[in-house]
C-alpha cells in the first residue's frame, strides 16, 4: 500500500514553510548584530614595554652648580670707599717758666691734667731756647729768676717778630713785682702766688685759641 508523499507531508508542509523563513532571518539578525558589535569595538592596545628600574640605569655625573653670569649691562654694586678720618687737632702747648723745681712741678702736673703739651723752663734763657725750637699757644712765666727775670724775658718775646703775638702770663710772689708787671705792656694776665688752679686754667684755655697755629 503506498501512501501519496504530498498526502503525507500536507500536515507538516505549512509550518515548514513558516519555520524555514523565519530561522533564516534569525540567522541573518543575528549575524548582523555580530559584525556590529567586532565594528564598533576598539581595536586592541599594544602591551608597553617595561621601563627599566633606577638602579639598572647607569650613572651620570652631575656638574657642579655655579652662579649665573651677571648680564652685559649689569654693573658690579658700588663699594662705598672707606671715609678717611680728619687728623686730630694737637692739644695747645703751654710753656712754663719758673726758678722753683716745686713751682714748675705743680704747674706741670696742673696743666697736663687738663690735656695741654707742657714744656718746662728753669729761667729765661732756657725759656728763649725753648721758643726757638717749638711753636707755643701761651707762656706762663715767674718774674723772679736768675740768669733771665720774667720782665727780660718778656722784652725779648714781645721784641721778637716770631714771637710778639705769644699771649704771656706772669706769676710773681712779691707785692713789688706785682706793681711792676703793671707798668709792662701787652701782658694777658698777672697772678699772685699761691695761684687759683681753676681760675689760671680758664685764662690758659681762653688764650690759647688766640694765637694761630706755626706755618709749615
Amino acid at each position: 500500500m503506498f501512501f501519496d508523499l504530498p498526502d503525507l507531508l500536507g500536515p507538516y508542509l505549512l509550518p515548514l514553510l513558516i519555520a524555514v523563513p523565519l530561522a533564516i532571518v534569525v540567522f541573518i539578525i543575528s549575524t548582523r548584530r555580530g559584525d556590529d558589535r567586532d565594528v564598533g569595538a576598539a581595536p586592541p592596545v599594544p602591551s608597553r614595554p617595561a621601563l627599566p628600574k633606577a638602579q639598572d640605569l647607569p650613572a651620570v655625573p652631575v656638574a657642579p652648580a655655579q652662579a649665573p653670569a651677571p648680564f652685559a649691562n649689569e654693573s658690579a654694586p658700588a663699594v662705598p670707599a672707606a671715609t678717611q678720618a680728619e687728623p686730630a687737632k694737637p692739644a695747645p702747648a703751654v710753656l712754663l717758666v719758673d726758678d722753683s723745681a716745686v713751682a714748675r712741678a705743680k704747674l706741670g702736673k696742673l696743666f697736663e691734667g687738663a690735656g695741654y703739651r707742657v714744656t718746662l723752663a728753669k729761667d729765661g734763657l732756657e725759656a728763649l731756647d725753648r721758643l726757638a725750637e717749638q711753636h707755643f699757644s701761651v707762656m706762663v712765666t715767674d718774674l723772679e729768676m736768675p740768669n733771665k727775670d720774667g720782665f727780660e724775658l718778656i722784652a725779648d718775646v714781645q721784641g721778637s717778630m716770631a714771637t710778639e703775638d705769644l699771649p704771656i702770663i706772669a706769676i710773681t710772689g712779691h707785692d713789688e713785682m706785682q706793681a711792676r708787671v703793671h707798668q709792662v705792656q701787652g701782658l694777658y694776665g698777672i697772678f699772685k702766688k699761691p695761684w687759683n688752679d681753676r681760675e689760671l686754667l680758664k685764662r690758659v684755655e681762653t688764650l690759647s685759641n688766640l694765637r694761630p697755629a706755626a706755618r709749615q
